[in-house]
């Protein structure tokens, strides 16, 4: 059963839903200004492994949008919006926090490179979308966690912040692997 249908707003529940959401704007405003003040190194710090750091911001980010899929579609069943039920199996909520956790985690290394390596870029319109997306990522996340752990918020804010941190990391890995794997073809060793 989903937070939402378990815990009732408290009278404070708009004053911390509203800190919540400013928190995650102040965290992608961070960011964005970070990556546009920042000199970009153009330099690697780690592959983890991968045979380039553009491989390994493909790979990863393929894989923390496959995780998305997994988070949209085990929301749903939470939600009763999947096998006519409303209320999902018991493994459906660690599974949804699992798949959840790996996607923050497989993001982080593919992030920390976007930022270092390249910093905050506007060359073109998907390059913006991608930075300016990616940027709303974090802030989406911050105010998920802030909600998701926090004190009660209406209903329907938890729904929401999930969905706009679906979005955001479904837009950055389209404006991204997505579309070097479109145009580009397989990584291959060369590269940054």
């Amino acid at each position: 059963m989903s937070r939402a249908i378990r815990s009732a707003p408290s009278a404070a529940a708009p004053t911390f839903a509203a800190l919540a959401l400013a928190a995650g704007a102040v965290v992608a405003v961070l960011l964005g200004v970070y990556g546009s003040v920042h000199q970009p190194t153009g330099r690697t710090l780690t592959t983890l492994g991968f045979s380039s750091l553009i491989s390994m911001k493909v790979w990863l980010a393929v894989v923390a949008g496959m995780l998305a899929l997994a988070q949209a579609a085990t929301a749903a069943w939470m939600y009763g919006l999947v096998g006519g039920s409303k209320s999902a199996p018991r493994f459906v909520g660690p599974l949804h926090r699992a798949t959840g956790a790996l996607a923050v985690l497989v993001t982080l290394p593919v992030a920390f490179s976007c930022l270092w390596s390249l910093g905050f870029q506007s060359y073109d319109t998907r390059v913006v979308v991608h930075s300016v997306v990616g940027c709303l990522l974090y802030g989406a996340l911050v105010t998920k966690v802030l909600v998701l752990h926090g004190r009660p918020t209406p209903g329907w804010l938890l729904p929401a912040a999930g969905g706009a941190v679906l979005t955001a990391l479904v837009l950055v890995v389209m404006t991204s692997a997505v579309w070097y794997l479109g145009t580009q073809g397989v990584p291959t060793s060369t590269g940054y």
